[in-house]
């Protein structure tokens, strides 16, 4: 066992000695329970319906119609229809966890399959594979990496949406935060957040390590203990626990009068921030948003319906001719007269405040991080750790530091969605061929000019992929952030969950998708032109 095995066991066994101590063993317990159970069917469809793709094009064309919609659609969106259809409980719960898991998995799936070389296909063909052959034991096995990937995409989407599926009455961890958080208890909330965040983390990194596990040839004359002697360890683990667990209930669940909590501490050091340091903090909160939130507000609010529409065709059209035109004129036109211009224009507001900040925090650090490989390391360190947290955790040190207000949607967004400014930022300026700079440098340009001039125009494509992602990211937190009051399409996707208004529910889900769908045609179609202009495509 490497030194890495060791460090993943020694973490993986300090997170579940966390949930144990502090009394949090059963809410996680139930909460694992699901994300055990979603996880395989949803990989499982995900898988089918990727291979179906990837044999008929015209299937594979109205999937990733479907997978758009659904990728773009907050998670709080997939509650109401399940909610209305199968009630409140853990089933439902479990079953909008699973549609929203789903995709990535599928699309992965479609991936792997097609970036298969073409001489292994061809080696498969000529040893005689017959198609069903030829997909078990070739494609799929080629396609490893990628389906692990997805799955480990999976496993963080099932995560997030246990969380959120607590709105429906989904047991576990995330009801108790949901609980803490409208309660204002910090110090619980804190507690409950790292428990989730751990369990996160776990997941991931074994995910991850099993993705880059090299597989181990062990002769076969030897029993399947010798050859597994890791699976053996930990069978007999489990056995012996159940046996001990059944003679000491202590060794099941830690009594609670032997748990521990840090979570008065933390709400006294709320009350002393909130007495002495948020006299200081509220005056910049309310600068921030009366003279930049509210003008920009006001003025999405006066923008009339047809200067919006109008602009969006124009840009469509620029870009990518009279399909992309009224492809936003078709969404948004169908938004309004559905009753849902103020939300929708709210939605625009919060989610171009955060895009903006990320941007502009986002891409110096991408920058650093492609100047400094020691700095790279700690940043892209930080953004695995930011993008394993669930979205619900955003919202305690928010709440924490600014109340409730505009600013804090904003600023949890902005927390949440940096991420990809980042990571596509760093990942194009990396990508910029090494001849082109040499080139620059060997014509008499400064390091600012070689940035600016060279770099930064070549990178520009993946750059704005970047921002695309993070106008996702942000929207999928615009439903989040409604619990902590907001005037925009989460707000009504939040207050259509009670009364199981499934129409106004899944209406305002759909602008969000709406959105997200206009924002990665538009771009992605600028970020397609400009490599068309560089020679990249």
């Amino acid at each position: 066992m490497g030194v890495d095995h060791l460090r993943l066991a020694a973490f993986c066994g300090l997170a579940a000695f966390y949930l144990a101590v502090f009394g949090l063993w059963t809410d996680s317990m139930q909460t694992l329970a699901i994300v055990l159970v979603t996880v395989p069917i949803a990989a499982v469809t995900g898988l089918a319906l990727g291979i179906w793709a990837t044999r008929n094009a015209r299937v594979e064309r109205v999937l990733n119609a479907i997978f758009d919609v659904m990728q773009a659609t907050p998670h709080m969106a997939y509650l109401g229809p399940v909610v209305i259809l199968f009630g409140f409980g853990q089933v439902p719960a479990m079953l909008a966890t699973f549609a929203f898991a789903l995709p990535p998995m599928a699309r992965c799936t479609i991936l792997g399959i097609r970036t298969v070389p073409q001489d292994i296909l061809e080696a498969g063909r000529m040893a005689g594979c017959t198609p069903r052959q030829l997909l078990w034991k070739v494609e799929v096995p080629a396609a490893e990496k990628t389906l692990m990937l997805g799955l480990n995409q999976v496993v963080m989407q099932t995560l997030a949406m246990v969380v959120i599926a607590s709105l429906v009455g989904a047991s576990g961890l995330g009801q108790k935060l949901l609980f803490s958080l409208q309660q204002l208890q910090i110090g619980k909330a804190v507690e409950q957040g790292v428990a989730i965040t751990l369990i996160a983390i776990v997941l991931d990194r074994m995910t991850q390590a099993y993705m880059r596990k090299n597989p181990e040839h062990c002769a076969m004359h030897r029993s399947w203990w010798l050859r597994h002697p890791h699976i053996a360890g930990f069978v007999l683990l489990a056995v012996v626990s159940v046996l001990l667990a059944s003679m000491f209930p202590a060794v099941a669940v830690l009594p609670k009068e032997l748990t521990l909590s840090y979570g008065g501490p933390i709400n006294d050091a709320v009350r002393w921030f909130s007495k002495t340091l948020f006299p200081f903090v509220k005056p910049v909160r309310d600068g921030l948003t009366i003279r930049l939130l509210l003008p920009l507000r006001d003025f999405y609010l006066w923008l009339p319906w047809p200067v919006m529409l109008g602009v969006l065709g124009a840009i469509g059209y620029h870009f990518g001719g009279w399909r992309l035109a009224l492809l936003p004129v078709a969404l948004f036109g169908f938004m309004m007269l559905a009753g849902f211009w103020v939300p929708l224009m709210l939605t625009i507001y919060l989610v171009t405040s955060a895009t903006v900040l990320c941007v502009i925090i986002g891409i110096p650090i991408g920058i650093w991080a492609a100047r400094s490989p020691r700095a790279a390391h700690v940043i892209n360190a930080g953004c695995d750790t930011l993008q394993t947290f669930p979205s619900f955790i955003y919202l305690i040190p928010v709440i924490m530091l600014f109340q409730t207000s505009d600013v804090s949607n904003v600023i949890a967004m902005l927390a949440y969605a940096t991420v990809p400014a980042v990571r596509y930022t760093y990942l194009g300026l990396l990508r910029v061929p090494a001849a082109t700079v040499e080139a620059a440098i060997a014509s008499g340009a400064t390091n600012g000019q070689r940035l600016r001039k060279v770099e930064l125009p070549i990178a520009f494509p993946e750059i704005l992929l970047g921002i695309n992602q993070t106008i996702v990211m942000a929207l999928a937190m615009v439903a989040i952030t409604a619990l902590i009051g907001s005037r925009d399409l989460g707000q009504e996707i939040y207050k259509a969950l009670p009364g199981a208004d499934t129409g106004r529910g899944l209406l305002a889900g759909l602008g969000i998708a709406f959105i997200g769908i206009t924002a990665d045609r538009l771009i992605g179609a600028w970020a397609a032109q400009r490599k068309r202009q560089l020679g990249m495509g």
